[in-house]
């Protein structure tokens, strides 16, 4: 397929004595933004953060304070912090200043129960919405816990989802390897879109999701991982952990830009992965690739916040999770188990980069912990430590 025409801009701005530029282009209708290092705010950055609290612990004696593999969180109109301990299968609910209030959820299959949840969201109406892949369904809450509602999902959909203004819910898609059975790593299949959109009852409304097109389907399910987010309008944001790539879509799905910045590393793939399918037996060796994003958040000026490593991760620091899945009278059951030394808990691997509406990186913060997620609410920041220190960190954002 031709290319449109395309348009280079390049930018210079003059920063305490040196030159930093962006290089800006248009293809078939999509801004293309590359951003080198430091970008405009240069060596002083225009936010900062101030830290406020921490929140749980992998060596916590109060076991309401003991998170195990926490995955998400959420605030209230209160300003309630919620904690979706995904590990010990429950909702941890504390008030603002970090006071534990009351435990939502259990182990199990019944109303209000569920199994290693992986996302949770909460609307203006303080109903919680919970994603439980483990066991195909999707559970709205009062904010009680009172089980409302579930949502059956189809075999393909992941784990983590957005709740967008519309009430619609944003969901990433899953992996075939282990919930559908492989193909082969080498065998080809039809690329999806890499999100949905799904209306309350779990009918799709949309798709949207440029991905890969790498024929290898172990390698492309890699490469189109993502971490994402929405803005109040609906906008969608992409960070993707395995390419130097961020995107940004309308609310009704049209790709507006995407954005790359220098790196100090290339985004190597390292080994293309390799499944052995014997009988019932599978066997997956996933793709080893250099990562370069560890999370995205959006704040209420349009400004997206992606977690970046400034390296790869020593071979000291890499900490992973070990998944287990077996089946039995029809029924999947999953297990996870933490590989690593989880006691290093500080490193200089890990910055914030901070990238305008349009895509241009403004600048970036340097961090020293371990980042698997990150969470904006109005002028709070949360980063997540999930396999390591099992915590979250509060910071207030300054301008």
């Amino acid at each position: 397929m031709k290319k449109s025409s395309v348009a280079i801009l390049v930018l210079l701005v003059f920063l305490g004595g040196a030159y930093s530029w962006q290089k800006i282009e248009t293809v078939n209708g999509v801004r293309l933004v590359h951003s080198k290092k430091g970008g405009l705010w240069g060596k002083s950055p225009k936010v900062a953060l101030i830290p406020v609290q921490t929140l749980g612990d992998l060596y916590a004696e109060d076991e309401k304070y003991a998170f195990h593999m926490p995955s998400d969180v959420a605030l209230d109109a209160a300003g309630n912090i919620y904690v979706l301990d995904a590990g010990n299968h429950r909702i941890q609910k504390f008030d603002k200043n970090g006071k534990y209030l009351a435990t939502i959820g259990r182990q199990g299959q019944g109303p209000g129960e569920f199994y290693l949840p992986a996302s949770l969201e909460i609307d203006e109406k303080g109903n919680l919405y919970v994603s439980d892949p483990n066991q195909q369904r999707f559970i709205i809450l009062t904010p009680e816990g009172r089980e409302m509602k579930t949502i059956r999902l189809e075999e393909n959909m992941g784990a983590e989802f957005v709740l967008l203004k519309s009430e619609h819910i944003l969901m990433g898609t899953g992996s075939m390897f282990i919930w559908g059975g492989p193909r082969g790593a080498d065998k080809a299949a039809p690329a999806s879109y890499l999100l949905k959109v799904l209306d309350i009852d779990g009918k799709l409304v949309r798709e949207l999701g440029v991905p890969s097109k790498v024929r290898n389907e172990l390698l492309r399910s890699t490469l189109d991982r993502t971490f994402f987010t929405a803005d109040a309008a609906g906008s969608v944001y992409l960070a993707f952990p395995a390419q130097n790539r961020i995107d940004k879509y309308a609310p009704d799905g049209k790709l507006l830009w995407k954005a790359d910045r220098d790196l100090n590393y290339e985004m190597d793939v390292l080994d293309k992965g390799k499944v052995d399918q014997k009988g019932t037996s599978v066997s997956i060796m996933a793709p080893r690739v250099n990562t370069c994003s560890a999370g995205i958040a959006v704040d209420a000026k349009g400004r997206v916040w992606v977690v970046t490593l400034n390296r790869q991760l020593k071979k000291e620091e890499q900490v992973s999770t070990q998944v287990g899945v077996t089946m039995a009278d029809g029924k999947r059951s999953m297990s996870y188990k933490v590989v690593g030394d989880q006691d290093i808990q500080t490193t200089d691997a890990y910055k914030i980069e901070i990238f305008g509406p349009d895509g241009v990186l403004l600048g970036e913060i340097p961090l020293k912990i371990f980042v698997d997620g990150i969470f904006i609410f109005g002028d709070r920041l949360i980063l997540l430590d999930k396999l390591r220190g099992t915590k979250f960190y509060e910071f207030k954002i300054e301008e």
